[in-house]
C-alpha cells in the first residue's frame, strides 16, 4: 500500500479510481466491508483503489479537549489498512484550509483532478465540506455531471446494535473486550514505545514499563489484566491508564508491571491487548496503602489467566 500525504500538494495520479472516505477509527466491521468493496471493484474494472483518511480528525480539529477517544494511532491505522490491501492511502492533514474547503472544491480539486476518481463509497451518514454541506446528494448531483458513480453503504448490525466507533468506545469503558472483538473483529490493543518513567514502581517491588501514547485522550481508564507483546516475545500482566492520582500524576499514561519480564525494554515498542478490567483508577492515602493494592490486583490478573 502507498501512502500519500498532502493537501494543496496532491499529486495527480494519472490513472482513474475507485474511492472511499472516512476517518476509518478502529477500522471495524463497517469500515471493513466499505473497503472490501472499493478494493473488489477497483480490481474487477483494474483501477487504483483508494482510502482517504484525515490526521487530525476533522473532530479532534474542531472539539479539541472535547473531542471523543481516539481508538487508533494513525500508525496503527496505516498499519491495519496496509493488511486491507488496498492501493494506496490518501492522508489529508485537516487543517483551516481543508476545513473552510466548500464541498464542490474538494470534489473538483481532489477526487476528479488529483485521483481521477470513477466511483466513491460513502457510508449512508457521510457529510463533509466547508460547514458540513456536502452530502450524499450534492455527490450524486456532481458525479452526473462530472462522470463518476457514488454508492452509500448500509450501516453493519450486530444483533440490534450498530456498528460503529462510538460503540466500540461504550463497550471498552464498560470492560466489555469479547464485545469489542467482536465488533473490530481482533482483540482491542494500543502500543507505543516504551520510555524512562520516574521509576517508582521500581521503589515498591513492582517496576512497571512506562508506554508513549500519542493521544490526546483514551477509551480506557483504570487497572487491568493485559498481555504485552515485544517482536520476539510476549507477557502477561497488569496495566494501570490514568494519571497516576496518588503520585500527584498530571497526564494519561499506560504502565504495565510485566510477570517474570527481566528484560531492558526501553526503546522497545510493545502492543498492549486488555484481557479483563480489575477496577477503576483509584487515589491512596500513600505508597503503602497503593502497594497493598497492587498486590491484590497482580493476584487477581495472575488468578485470570491462570483459568484462561
Amino acid at each position: 500500500m502507498k501512502v500519500i500525504r498532502g493537501n494543496q500538494f496532491l499529486p495527480t495520479l494519472g490513472h482513474q479510481s475507485i474511492v472511499t472516505i472516512g476517518n476509518f477509527d478502529g477500522l471495524h466491521q463497517g469500515h471493513q466491508s466499505i473497503i472490501h468493496h472499493v478494493i473488489d471493484d477497483a480490481r474487477r474494472r483494474r483501477l487504483s483503489s483508494i482510502v482517504i483518511t484525515f490526521e487530525p480528525t476533522p473532530k479532534e480539529y474542531f472539539m479539541r479537549e472535547q473531542v471523543p477517544a481516539r481508538l487508533f494511532t494513525l500508525r496503527e491505522k496505516l498499519q491495519h489498512l496496509k493488511e486491507l490491501g488496498p492501493d494506496i492511502c490518501v492522508v489529508l492533514r485537516f487543517n483551516q484550509h481543508l476545513a473552510q474547503m466548500p464541498a464542490e472544491e474538494f470534489v473538483q480539486d481532489i477526487l476528479l483532478t488529483s485521483l481521477g476518481i470513477k466511483k466513491l463509497y460513502v457510508g449512508d451518514d457521510f457529510k463533509f465540506g466547508y460547514q458540513r454541506q456536502g452530502d450524499i446528494h450534492l455527490l450524486r448531483k456532481m458525479g452526473e455531471k462530472c462522470d463518476f458513480e457514488v454508492t452509500d453503504t448500509d450501516s453493519i448490525q450486530l444483533g440490534c446494535e450498530r456498528v460503529s466507533s462510538t460503540l466500540i468506545r461504550e463497550k471498552l469503558d464498560q470492560g466489555l473486550f469479547d464485545e469489542a472483538e467482536q465488533l473490530l473483529t481482533r482483540p482491542y490493543t494500543i502500543s507505543g514505545k516504551v520510555f524512562h518513567g520516574d521509576k517508582k514502581g521500581r521503589t515498591i517491588g513492582f517496576p512497571t514499563a512506562n508506554i508513549l501514547l500519542k493521544r490526546q485522550t483514551l477509551p480506557l481508564h483504570g487497572v487491568f489484566a493485559v498481555s504485552a507483546q515485544s517482536a520476539h516475545k510476549q507477557w502477561n500482566g497488569v496495566a494501570n491508564i490514568g494519571h497516576r492520582p496518588t503520585v500527584n500524576g498530571t497526564r494519561d499514561q499506560c504502565e504495565v508491571h510485566l510477570f517474570d519480564c527481566d528484560e531492558d525494554l526501553y526503546g522497545q515498542r510493545l502492543n498492549i491487548r486488555f484481557h479483563k478490567k480489575i477496577r477503576e483508577e483509584q487515589k491512596f492515602s500513600g505508597l503503602d496503602t497503593l502497594l497493598e493494592q497492587i498486590k491484590i490486583d497482580v493476584d487477581l490478573a495472575k488468578n485470570y489467566f491462570s483459568k484462561g
